[in-house]
């Protein structure tokens, strides 16, 4: 589904991303972990459209898509949870969702809304309340609901565990596989590497914008570098 090829970014004459070549097969959950400053963030921006690149090919469905417009590559079906969640504080959580779907002329949005709402009901719950007034782990599953809305077949997820308590990180875990289930291709970022490469089909680990090892999910798990350098294991 999607191809990286020898991707390069940078801010001002710091180059971020060296080289980055991956792939993120139909149907797949691919893990992408490392250590802060790795490249992570930069690399789903410049997926999306929002970082510009220096160097190198990704190409969509076999379709080269590095040059469209952010808006193009929402229509073409990639959507992105962001880091730090960025939901409009101001907008009631219904609100939030309908944004999402702002490219979309379709009359399913109010049954993709109601999708929504039965993957994560807190959210129905609060439907009609002010998104600035969630919890942390409220404002992830809008975030996240937020992308689905625009009918993705690959979903970028960039750090949805982020500053969550355990219990609340298993629940978007299960939510991550039950979208694997439904047929949604996920590309996600994760800082927590043993619970994403632990749900993974695949994984890439990034360091210093290269990456250094790749492979399923398990033989990173179980790769000595890789535990004693990433996962905290010596």
């Amino acid at each position: 589904m999607l191809e990286v090829e020898n991707l390069r970014s940078a801010y001002g004459r710091i180059e971020v991303l060296k080289g980055v070549s991956l792939e993120v097969r139909t149907g797949e959950v691919v893990a992408l972990v490392g250590a802060n400053g790795a490249g992570k963030t930069t690399l789903l921006r410049a997926l999306s459209g929002v970082q510009p690149i220096t160097g190198g090919e990704i190409r969509f469905k076999g379709q080269r898509i590095d040059r469209l417009h952010p808006h193009q590559r929402v229509e073409l079906g990639i959507t992105q949870s962001p880091e730090g969640r960025q939901v409009f504080g101001p907008l009631t959580v219904e609100d939030n969702l309908r944004l999402g779907a702002y490219r979309r002329r379709d009359k399913e949005i109010e049954q993709d809304r109601d999708r929504v709402f039965a993957m994560f009901p807190i959210l129905a719950e609060k439907r009609h309340l002010l998104a600035g007034g969630l919890s942390g782990g409220q404002q992830q599953m809008l975030a996240i609901g937020r992308a689905l809305m625009g009918r993705p077949k690959l979903l970028l997820l960039d750090e949805p565990s982020l500053g969550l308590s355990p219990l609340l990180v298993d629940q978007i875990l299960d939510a991550i596989v039950s979208l694997r289930k439904n047929g949604i291709t996920v590309l996600l970022v994760e800082q927590n590497a043993s619970a994403a490469l632990g749900i993974a089909d695949r994984g890439y680990v990034l360091e210093t914008g290269k990456v250094a090892y790749s492979g399923t999910g398990s033989s990173l798990l179980a790769d000595p570098q890789v535990k004693a350098a990433y996962l905290g294991v010596a």
